[in-house]
């Protein structure tokens, strides 16, 4: 059932989530991280579904980071495994409800049957008009940044770019976000207070709520409370409150 207490005129464009708290969930449990992993992919359906109910047109979810390659090669393998397994599983269900699977980071670092896997499952969505989920997968905010860099550098050395041209839309549209808006609203779950070399560049001005909840706990209520709260708050872009008033007079 949808909360009233939400404003469909205020819904955030765009939600990112770091989904944090599958391994602590499973310990406290007497479970294994990996089993953790597989709880969390029925939160992962219960978002998803109630983004796309309440309007939120872009919902980027952290699913693997650059940095998780230092985890136990069991887990990393055990990971690569749910996420095959995660997305065969589910095609059929993202097609019925024309939901378009995107993704950011360096996918093609990724081994030959996870990449094509992944490949497949963008491109048979990718005509459809839902909500789009974008998955970071083998991502890093920082290897973004240094990467779209470099391929400005490239351009500058060939002579397709001056360095008068070089600016922040510059920038903003060498990385793998480019086709996307920028964050209103990036919740983490799971209690931790920082944001782990996600979106870094793209969530200057972006709203953050926190929550104690591990994220296969994380369900419909408690994203409706993370976008209630985010409708409370006023976002001023360096402004004071008096010139947004004076702007909407």
């Amino acid at each position: 059932m949808e909360n009233k207490q939400i404003d469909k005129d205020k819904v955030p464009e765009h939600v990112a989530i770091i989904m944090d708290g599958n391994g602590r969930w499973a310990k406290k449990r007497g479970l294994t991280r990996l089993i953790g992993h597989e709880y969390g992919v029925s939160s992962v359906r219960d978002i998803v579904e109630v983004a796309a109910t309440i309007g939120v047109k872009y919902l980027t979810l952290y699913t693997f980071s650059k940095e998780n390659w230092n985890r136990p090669l069991f887990e990393v393998s055990g990971l690569m495994n749910l996420l095959v397994k995660t997305l065969r599983k589910e095609l059929k269900t993202l097609s019925e409800k024309g939901i378009k699977l995107m993704t950011i980071g360096d996918v093609a670092g990724l081994s030959p049957d996870v990449y094509n896997e992944i490949k497949e499952a963008v491109e048979n969505t990718k005509n459809l008009s839902g909500i789009t989920l974008i998955l970071a997968i083998n991502y890093s905010a920082k290897w973004d940044i240094t990467n779209a860099t470099k391929l400005i550098a490239e351009k500058v050395k060939i002579g397709e770019l001056n360095l008068e041209q070089v600016n922040e839309d510059m920038i903003s549209k060498m990385l793998s976000t480019s086709m996307f808006p920028e964050p209103e609203l990036i919740i983490r779950t799971g209690g931790e207070l920082r944001i782990s070399n996600f979106l870094l560049w793209e969530s200057a001005y972006s709203e953050f709520y926190f929550s104690p909840t591990f994220w296969p706990d994380f369900k419909k209520e408690d994203f409706y409370e993370a976008i209630i709260e985010y409708q409370k708050r006023e976002r001023r872009f360096g402004k004071t409150s008096e010139q947004l008033v004076n702007e909407k007079q």
